[in-house]
């Protein structure tokens, strides 16, 4: 998404959760007879979205490799085969080894994708890679985008350039490109929105569960009708999951809900799901830019209602005919409750997104006055 002063662009991570029992409740699960049984080799695993889709893939009897260098929750899923290795000129411990599909969640640099691909290509039927809809470029952005609008392109002269956080979506949209290339017909781009859920390390989504059951005056943003989108990490492993077992291949959006969201349904929900006594305080879209208070990075998920609100009316119909599916927003923001507070008082003790509370409180009454 949008750079201009937010942080849309940052890696996505966070820990797994067991999905098997909340995907039978859903009634989300694939019910085709018996899936065949795939050999899934997954480049990365243990980091956000990674265990998420490790649970799912194993909660339909697939079986999993993960290939990682071991740094990160390297104690995750002792009984799977897991391939030590880097990305980066270290991929010795894939060679000649034969799975159904690859999952790519991790792939961020067209030069390391394409050595990934071009090894796997001869020895896997089908290359599922993890995009964004970064991809979109900020000059061209309008609501609605679908998979066939332009996406992004490096800069002349920086055709090569490997800078990740300045050229997020550029580079992103340059790895699908790769792997289209290199496994042509037998490839899929997922681009998801913001992941949030149950062990999202950005609290980009956290903050405002959080904040609400908090209690007191909170500092809701603009009118509160500003549509809104993101996706549950859970939500998006199925979809990888059916992607998996049907073999789809293309390009494919991944955001949500299914129908318009606006922040003011988040923040009730918030308030509903943790009997909240918060008390709700709409503050002018135009008095918080004169406070230099940014959408998304400031007062995440809310990406205002100027050209970035295109970044949250994305279009995900070709995914949703594919079985793209989204559960309820209250469990969303219930599990997301309760993983937080089973944190350590360590991890509790500062929110990494969001207002402080003593900004908060500033800008409240700074607000206050005004309309007085």
């Amino acid at each position: 998404m949008a750079e201009s002063g937010m942080s849309r662009r940052r890696f996505l991570f966070a820990t797994g959760a067991t999905l098997a029992a909340a995907c039978a409740a859903r009634g989300t699960r694939p019910e085709a007879a018996s899936p065949p049984r795939r050999k899934v080799l997954i480049l990365g695993g243990t980091n956000f979205i990674g265990p998420h889709i490790v649970e799912a893939l194993l909660a339909r009897g697939h079986t999993v490799t993960l290939f990682n260098r071991g740094k990160t929750h390297a104690e995750l899923f002792p009984q799977l085969e897991k391939l030590r290795g880097d990305r980066d000129g270290h991929l010795e411990a894939l060679a000649g080894r034969k799975w159904d599909t690859v999952i790519d969640p991790s792939g961020f640099v067209p030069r390391l994708v394409r050595a990934s691909a071009e090894l796997l290509a001869p020895n896997v039927g089908h290359y599922v890679f993890i995009s964004s809809i970064s991809v979109y470029p900020d000059d061209a952005r309008v609501p609605g985008m679908n998979e066939d609008h332009p996406v992004a392109q490096l800069p002349a002269g920086e055709e090569k350039s490997e800078n990740v956080p300045k050229y997020y979506g550029a580079l992103k949209a340059a790895c699908e490109k790769t792997v289209a290339e290199v496994v042509p017909g037998r490839a899929t781009s997922v681009r998801p929105g913001l992941i949030v859920g149950p062990g999202d390390p950005t609290d980009r989504f956290t903050y405002w569960p959080v904040r609400v059951a908090r209690g007191g005056d909170v500092l809701a943003p603009g009118s509160g009708d500003d549509p809104v989108q993101f996706i549950d990490a859970r939500d998006l492993a199925l979809f990888l999951v059916q992607v998996v077992e049907q073999k789809i291949t293309g390009l494919y959006n991944a955001t949500g809900p299914a129908q318009r969201l606006a922040i003011r349904d988040v923040l009730a929900s918030c308030k509903r799901v943790s009997n909240s006594d918060a008390r709700l305080v709409w503050v002018d879209a135009k008095f918080l830019d004169e406070e230099k208070v940014s959408p998304w990075s400031d007062l995440p998920v809310w990406t205002g209602s100027g050209a970035d609100s295109a970044f949250a009316q994305i279009d995900c119909r070709r995914g949703i005919a594919k079985g793209l599916r989204f559960r309820n927003l209250d469990d969303t923001v219930r599990d997301t409750l309760a993983w937080w507070r089973a944190q350590p008082e360590s991890r509790q003790a500062k929110l990494r997104a969001g207002l402080s509370a003593e900004r908060e409180t500033a800008l409240l009454e700074a607000w206050s006055k005004r309309k007085a």
